[in-house]
């Protein structure tokens, strides 16, 4: 693997995260901000209100989206450990 193929593994490896981390932070930004906006109208500040919700929503986020997450992540590490066994160029 030379320092080129290196880095663009690399830059994959960022974008698959984002990818596939986009989801679960996509939803527990809106659980929050829904949340927060409940909590300032109704005036409760008790933390463990928020937290359920937030733990809830990435068990059943992780539930459906996970075969897709284990799927994606499975198929670029097949892709990087058969581009680190070519010889460089």
């Amino acid at each position: 693997m030379t320092g080129d193929s290196v880095s663009v593994l690399f830059r994959e490896g960022m974008m698959l995260l984002a990818v596939v981390g986009g989801p679960l932070l996509g939803g527990l930004l809106l659980v929050g901000l829904v949340l927060g906006v409940l909590q300032s109208a109704t005036q409760i500040q008790e933390p463990s209100v928020g937290a359920v919700p937030r733990i809830a929503t990435v068990i059943l986020l992780a539930m459906f989206l996970g075969p897709w997450m284990v799927e994606r992540l499975a198929r670029f590490l097949h892709i990087a450990i058969e581009r680190m066994g070519t010889p460089p160029m």
